[in-house]
């Protein structure tokens, strides 16, 4: 019988034992706040919001049972798909318009010239620039009477027409003020236009390729991934507009700029129907995980990935 040579291995001593497990209880006691936040602040208050989706809850009396009431009278409800047209118009311009303008001024700006920097910074400051403060300057912009807007307009031979008291033209002056905050697309786009190896736009260069053909057959793909990030952020924030609508037009006139979330601010702390108030944040929840998912799937059959192109050329 051959005994093999092979030594068991060295228990774990005590003293390793209860050094790791100090570890671990340090790591967890550090990891507490954040665990506690997240349950207290986040998972009960989403918890707590389905619960009372099917009550009727009126902030100053108790919860009453009603099963499916408020989405039934949801459905039947002609502001609620007022406000969902809305949204979903805003959504449709907004953010394919905040894509193309945000891509653009990042290709300016990965130029090399002087002052880049700078433009850079100019660029990116009004995102950082609080919300109500920028909604009241555009309110200013906007008015009919004295805004700058039509001032302008005027020095061209346009009569200006009335932004924000116009059912035609109060949407369109919100999309307008969504191109404020392009500054945080047009950084993320000039990351990824940064990390594409200059060498591809060489070779294409030497191959007779113009730079339109250039954008089309080599930023375009190799970006992609970004656009994605960028399509993803743009529709769920432009589903949950909420400052420039309350603060600009109030939602009016006549309920042209009624958004899903002035929608639901409305009934929540105007009206004290907190239960209905729920009812539309998980309607709204489930519109922008839907469309999310739907991004996700059409991403296999327009997003490029790096590793994909390293995989094909090994």
């Amino acid at each position: 019988m051959i005994e093999s040579n092979r030594a068991a291995p060295p228990a774990t001593s005590p003293r390793r034992r209860s050094v790791r497990q100090r570890e671990a209880l340090h790591g967890y006691v550090f990891m507490a706040p954040a665990i506690l936040g997240l349950l207290l602040f986040t998972l009960g208050p989403v918890i707590a919001s389905l619960a009372l989706s099917f009550t009727d809850y009126g902030l100053l009396t108790d919860p009453e049972w009603v099963g499916l009431e408020n989405y039934r009278d949801m459905i039947g409800e002609e502001l609620f798909w007022q406000a969902l047209r809305v949204s979903t118009t805003y959504s449709l311009v907004s953010v394919p318009l905040g894509l193309v303008a945000g891509l653009g001024l990042a290709v300016l700006l990965n130029r090399r010239m002087r002052g880049v920097t700078l433009f850079r910074s100019i660029y990116y400051l009004p995102t950082v620039i609080s919300g109500v403060g920028v909604a009241m300057l555009w309110r200013w912009l906007f008015n009919a009477e004295f805004g700058i807007i039509n001032v302008l307009l005027g020095f061209i031979g346009i009569e200006g027409p009335a932004w924000l008291t116009n059912e035609r033209w109060a949407l369109p002056a919100l999309i307008i003020t969504s191109l404020w905050g392009v500054g945080s697309t047009t950084l993320i786009f000039l990351a990824g236009l940064q990390g594409i190896p200059g060498e591809l736009y060489e070779a294409a260069e030497m191959d007779g390729a113009g730079q339109l053909r250039q954008f089309r057959h080599i930023t375009l793909p190799l970006i992609s991934h970004v656009t994605f990030f960028n399509l993803v952020l743009g529709i769920i924030g432009a589903l949950q507009v909420f400052t420039d609508a309350f603060v600009i037009t109030r939602g009016g006139p006549n309920h042209a700029t009624l958004f899903l979330a002035l929608y639901l601010y409305n009934h929540a702390f105007k009206y004290l129907n907190m239960g209905y108030a729920a009812a539309i944040a998980w309607v709204m929840f489930i519109i922008v995980m839907l469309l999310t998912l739907l991004v996700f799937r059409s991403s296999a059959l327009w997003v490029f990935y790096e590793q994909e192109r390293q995989g094909k050329n090994a």
